[in-house]
């Protein structure tokens, strides 16, 4: 199998042999093997029964030279192969927070990186009226890179939607690959953010056809039956028709800097449990929410045009373009937010490719979500 050639490779043991920490080389190496499954049907567990002192130690070397994709897929494939393999891989990926590495699926609603942001582009199908994140490898505009999220646009009656999903074709609201949606109303100046999950604990669906995931009542209870109301973004009207870019304000229920304290039950806990618990919970009066605004550009005379600095990530002129930061932020300790750190940008950089860089607060799921309400026409906005 691919994992046991990825681990039995020749820099881990001669790394291993140098350091004294396997057994003596007179020992056949296909003794670290799998053993075949049991005439029971169960599968014994060499894999499973190995130290966790070398375990760890394995997983953590993987952890520390496999920074990128497509190499991180090797942690990916250490997780997978057990259950306690899976819990010493959590415990020593670190939070996008701290290292910025994207690993597992849990990581698209955990806040981004503290010091610097995630750069990320946005690839747009117009025929099919579809959107993909990728996490950017390399600075250039062309590459992919890492495929992270997919949304596609859809028309229910008056009202438009945008269903995300970690399927780039897979967009049901039944799917396990869904993970929330975008609904905006008559005008598409105002917005709706869903999430699939509790933002925290003890929260409830919201009321209301537009947040219901199912046509049926009858489902399984352990998925919940509507969606999560976790922010709103609105566009300010601009009915006097004066000059200048798009105004919009953005109000967020965001996860958590700080990791979860361990309890006992933690090896059982699903990774959306873990963001669950790194939601904060808003208070009655909002304080417990993170407001975002866009900066406001400068006139250019020379250029005639509104200008803003976005240090050579965006390159084509547009009113989709925009800069956020916040103006309240419940990731610092007094709350108040730094009106000059951006913590999203989004501009356009070809005729279907656009950039999307992020940091804390912000998960990549919302930054995402925020970033497509910029596309469609805007009449009473612009």
């Amino acid at each position: 199998m691919p994992l046991s050639r990825s681990l039995l490779s020749r820099r881990f043991s001669i790394s291993f042999r140098d350091q004294g920490k396997t057994a003596p080389e007179s020992e056949p190496p296909t003794k670290m093997l799998p053993p075949h499954p049991s005439s029971n049907g169960s599968s014994s567990s060499s894999w499973s029964a190995m130290l966790p002192e070398l375990l760890g130690e394995i997983i953590r070397r993987v952890e520390d030279s496999e920074d990128q994709w497509p190499q991180r897929r090797d942690v990916v494939s250490c997780a997978c192969v057990s259950k306690k393999w899976r819990e010493i891989t959590q415990e020593m990926v670190r939070s996008p927070v701290n290292s910025g590495k994207i690993t597992f699926p849990s990581c698209l609603k955990l806040p981004g990186p503290r010091e610097f942001s995630n750069q990320c582009l946005i690839k747009r199908n117009k025929r099919t009226s579809t959107f993909y994140l990728y996490l950017a490898l390399t600075p250039s505009f062309t590459d992919k890179g890492k495929f992270l999220l997919a949304a596609r646009r859809f028309r229910t009656g008056a009202y438009t939607e945008y269903i995300i999903s970690l399927d780039a074709d897979d967009f049901s609201q039944g799917s396990n690959a869904y993970v929330g949606k975008l609904r905006s109303d008559f005008l598409g100046t105002n917005f709706t953010v869903y999430d699939s999950q509790p933002p925290h604990n003890g929260a409830k669906p919201s009321n209301g056809k537009a947040s219901r995931r199912f046509a049926s009542k009858q489902i399984s209870p352990q998925v919940p039956a509507g969606n999560f109301e976790v922010g709103h973004v609105s566009y300010k009207f601009n009915l006097l028709k004066s000059r200048g870019p798009r105004r919009m304000i953005s109000t967020l229920s965001c996860p958590s800097s700080s990791p979860p304290p361990p309890s006992s039950s933690s090896t059982d806990q699903k990774p959306c449990d873990v963001v669950t618990k790194m939601m904060k919970k808003p208070n009655k009066d909002g304080s417990g929410l993170t407001i975002l605004k866009n900066k406001a550009p400068r006139w250019h005379e020379h250029l005639q045009c509104w200008c803003l600095n976005f240090h050579g990530r965006v390159t084509v002129a547009s009113v989709k373009n925009f800069q956020l930061a916040a103006s309240v932020d419940q990731s610092q300790p007094n709350g108040k937010g730094d009106e000059e750190t951006v913590l999203l940008q989004f501009g356009k950089v070809g005729d279907d490719t656009f950039t999307m860089d992020y940091r804390q607060p912000l998960s990549a799921f919302q930054a995402f979500a925020i970033c497509l309400t910029s596309f469609g026409t805007k009449l009473a906005c612009e």
